[in-house]
């Protein structure tokens, strides 16, 4: 829950925080005359005058939203603000009354600023929606309101302007800034048939797009709709603070009147009323809150819910879904097996030559490693791709056919060498003229980074880490011992949720990372679940409460730090806040502190819990 001032301030526009700053400084300007009045021109009368106006000028924001919170039936600490000046000013100490609401309304339009700077991030995202669109009308393109856009028009972007939605490119070739959707520092290079997304900016070439989806479906707007729930997100710290603020406020009233009752010292009930605005309790949250989420969404990280940033502080157990988030999910070529007829260039030539006619995902990494080798394949007639088997054609008058170990032996009378089965990868088999000739292994790649992420996550308490697969044992074996790491091979996407119930059962915190595509049910069964490169992933942004728009491992990390960094600045705040507050109202109590230097003190506090809080947005910098 946010300083009550404070909260209506950033839900008013900028106009409306100039006009309350300016008549914070025209009372302390008035102020600062009605003290020259009495010290240099000796006009009490006057000073009294000018002080009242100040005072009256100053105290009107307290008074004014804490009879709005009364109006409500809500108490917060705006009541004891506002008496506390009431009090002052009822008892003629107008200098007192106008210091006192000065240092009040002064602090609250500090904080303002200081959460406005850490929401920056946030707000500049929930301000990228494009306004205009060049769209296409008959034979010509006609400029309209971006939010006009429907599925299907096409449109054309120019360099320098920024994407009016998401959609597919058709013609041109661009570079385009992603940083607001995915968090990429570099951009990225499009060409036809590329995806794209609104709010993105278009730096170089003119692009023609087809808009995919309706505005309201963008990226971006399901983006700014989580941060926005976010925002709105009680966490168990919040509604803790909430259920006891009610009765904050009658038992600081009831202390407040028995010291004036024994005293019948006024200062001394001003100064204690002043020194109990839990302002700084109140505050310690969600400051720590707004600097967190806005750290995240600079590194294209999505919060979905507030708890599970607080979860995530006790994780334990850290599960894996091996393809596409420890490894990249593209095929390579890991080595090569020949029988001494043909060279390995050769090879992959032959290969080549006829998966250049298939779109499986294997052909694919032939062919990259045809372009790694600069190898440029023949042409080849008579292909035919039998599913799940292999494919087979001919070339250069010889007969040739790639594929599985069985299919191929069927073709081959002297069989295959053992040793062409590679340990732990797949085995593409070629055969030219029924005599096999050599074997491709491929292998899906581990990311670069992977390794070094998994032990940064151990660094960071994580004691288990664990990666489930559907390989077999052999591919997931290498992949484990490569990123030493525990690894359960040949799971089944419907068992991967009862892995992750069963690590819970054995009373573990469960973090759960995957891609969204068919671990949906693991993601949803973790005590937090984070998705990898949801950029466009309808499946991914639904099923995880930690979403990465892009696929850069060293977000998990990150995402951990922040979580221990925003529950350690929470108890930070929460102990100094409780511990102050308690020493100065026993102070005032006794008469030690008066309520100027009481209004000063409290403001001293206040900034801070803002500035303390505001230091989680420099994590991650190093990731920018």
């Amino acid at each position: 829950m946010a300083h009550g001032f404070v909260r209506e301030m950033m839900q008013a526009d900028s106009a409306n925080f100039r006009l309350q700053l300016g008549a914070c400084l025209l009372g302390g300007l008035l102020l600062g005359v009605s003290y020259l009045s009495a010290w240099v021109l000796d006009q009490v009368e006057l000073a009294a005058l000018v002080s009242l106006s100040a005072a009256i000028l100053l105290g009107a924001p307290l008074v004014y939203n804490a009879l709005k919170d009364l109006w409500r039936d809500r108490l917060e600490m705006n009541e004891l603000a506002a008496l506390s000046f009431v009090v002052s000013l009822g008892s003629t100490q107008y200098q007192t009354a106008a210091l006192i609401a000065f240092f009040l309304v002064g602090a609250q339009l500090i904080e303002y600023r200081s959460q406005l700077g850490a929401r920056k991030n946030l707000e500049a995202l929930l301000r990228l929606a494009p306004q205009r669109a060049w769209v296409q009308r008959e034979n010509a393109f006609e400029e309209i309101d971006a939010a006009e856009l429907s599925a299907g028009d096409v449109v054309r972007v120019r360099a320098g302007d920024q994407i009016p939605g998401d959609g597919t490119v058709m013609e041109g070739y661009s570079t385009v800034d992603q940083a607001t959707i995915t968090g990429e520092s570099l951009p990225v290079e499009k060409q036809a048939g590329d995806r794209v997304f609104g709010g993105t900016l278009n730096q170089t070439g003119l692009l023609t797009i087809r808009i995919t989806v309706e505005t309201g479906d963008t990226t971006l707007a399901r983006i700014q709709t989580l941060i926005a729930q976010a925002e709105a997100n009680r966490t168990p710290v919040s509604r803790l603070i909430d259920r006891y603020v009610s009765w904050y406020t009658p038992i600081v009233l009831m202390c407040a009147a028995i010291v004036l009752f024994f005293t019948r010292d006024l200062n001394r009930a001003v100064a204690m009323l002043i020194v109990a605005c839990p302002c700084t309790i109140i505050l310690s949250t969600p400051t720590a809150f707004v600097a967190a989420l806005s750290a995240s969404a600079r590194l294209g990280v999505i919060i979905k819910n507030l708890h599970f940033l607080e979860v995530a502080n006790r994780i334990d157990t850290l599960i894996f879904d091996k393809t596409g988030t420890l490894t990249t999910g593209r095929l390579t070529v890991a080595s090569i097996s020949v029988n001494g007829r043909v060279s390995e260039d050769e090879l992959v030539a032959l290969t080549a030559s006829l998966e250049q006619y298939s779109t499986h995902p294997v052909a694919k990494a032939v062919m990259a490693e045809a372009r790694l080798r600069n190898i440029e394949p023949s042409a080849a007639v008579d292909v035919g791709e039998t599913p799940g088997f292999g494919i087979q054609g001919k070339l250069n008058g010889s007969s040739m056919a790639i594929g599985r170990r069985r299919w191929i032996e069927k073709r081959c009378p002297m069989g295959i060498m053992e040793s062409a089965d590679g340990d732990g990868t797949t085995s593409l088999h070629v055969a030219q003229d029924n005599q096999w000739i050599g074997t491709l292994h491929l292998a899906d790649t581990v990311r670069p980074d992977a390794k070094a992420v998994i032990e940064d996550l151990r660094s960071q308490s994580v004691g288990q880490v664990v990666m489930l697969t559907g390989d077999r044992r052999s591919a997931a074996d290498r992949i484990a011992a490569h990123l030493s790491c525990e690894v359960e091979s040949e799971v089944m996407p419907s068992h991967k949720m009862a892995r992750v119930e069963a690590a819970r059962r054995e009373g573990r915190v469960v973090g759960v990372v995957g891609d969204g595509v068919n671990d949906a049910p693991a993601l949803a069964a973790g005590d937090v679940s984070i998705a990898m490169g949801a950029a466009g992933s309808d499946v991914a942004i639904h099923s995880a409460g930690i979403i990465l728009m892009n696929d850069q491992l060293d977000r998990i990390p990150f995402v951990l730090e922040l979580s221990h960094r925003v529950v350690a600045t929470i108890r930070q705040n929460l102990i100094f806040s409780t511990l102050f507050i308690l020493a100065l109202f026993g102070l005032s109590a006794a008469g030690s502190i008066p309520p100027v230097l009481a209004a000063v003190l409290h403001t001293s506090s206040s900034l801070f819990v803002v500035f303390n809080s505001a230091r989680l947005l420099r994590v991650g910098e190093d990731l920018s």
